[in-house]
């Protein structure tokens, strides 16, 4: 009887909390169909009939897909660029007992404390002595030093890995590389899913340095086009526009999740020890 009321709580608990997470979701896609005097006069959950209104704002704007398509364009590869280059840094880091392996990992959590705002100028500066502004490059290399990533997956790797599974591959004659994309990335897939779903929703939604760094319309990322909706002189008219805008860029990241989810929830042996 205990067991059960425990048990009760425990999923009340968690419906609360549930209903707490998705409220806001709820909130967005009903005001998305709201005018802007309407959702600044009062509150409510039932859907209003200003959809294609707000539609027609946002068009009169910006091309909405087009902004979607350039925030692909930086965010798909970057991701890629920050799951690769970090599972096989986080790799060397935990199997090599090479020279300076402590200073390195040293030197990464202390670039985990720097705030990136910090160094914003110097990249300015260095970005623009390459002759690189208004381009995509400097908002995708980067991300292939990401210290936040590497370490998680470096403390991923010590927990998981077992000396025995490369042992077993050496002597069976593979190669280092072949040794890290047949084993190591399958055996790393849940951490990597987990922090590529970090790294695409950071580049997804970053705006101050495309903001810094583009300077051609065509070429703007979603969050800068949509800023230029809080920007007009009409804010008000436009807050449902701006809950329209909002709505429609978060598909994206909802569909990310929802093919990464499965990876994040599976074992570890299922991917590096099949029978």
């Amino acid at each position: 009887m205990i067991y059960r009321s425990k048990k009760a709580i425990l999923y009340l608990a968690l419906t609360i909390l549930a209903v707490a997470c998705l409220f806001p979701f709820l909130l967005m896609m009903v005001n998305a169909t709201r005018t802007g005097s309407e959702i600044v006069k009062s509150f409510t959950l039932l859907p209003g009939n200003a959809l294609a209104e707000n539609w027609s704002i946002v068009s009169g704007y910006f091309d909405l897909f087009k902004g979607m398509s350039n925030s692909l364009f930086v965010a798909i590869p970057a991701t890629l660029l920050t799951a690769y280059f970090s599972a096989i840094t986080a790799y060397a880091l935990v199997v090599y007992n090479f020279k300076g392996n402590k200073i390195i990992s040293m030197i990464i959590v202390i670039f985990m404390m720097i705030p990136s705002q910090l160094s914003l100028l110097g990249f300015y500066d260095l970005v623009t002595k390459l002759d690189m502004v208004d381009s995509y490059l400097p908002l995708i290399i980067p991300a292939i030093a990401s210290p936040g990533t590497v370490f998680f997956l470096r403390q991923y790797c010590e927990a998981s890995l077992q000396p025995a599974l490369l042992e077993a591959a050496r002597l069976d004659g593979a190669g280092e590389i072949k040794i890290f994309h047949t084993i190591i990335l399958p055996l790393m897939s849940p951490a990597i899913a987990t922090m590529s779903i970090g790294a695409f929703i950071g580049n997804w939604n970053n705006y101050l340095l495309p903001l810094i760094l583009l300077n051609s319309p065509d070429k703007f990322t979603l969050p800068v086009m949509i800023a230029s909706l809080n920007s007009s002189t009409d804010i008000t008219a436009n807050q449902g526009a701006i809950y329209l805008a909002v709505a429609i860029s978060v598909l994206p990241i909802l569909i990310v999740f929802a093919f990464c989810s499965k990876y994040i929830i599976s074992s570890i042996s299922a991917g590096g020890v099949k029978e």
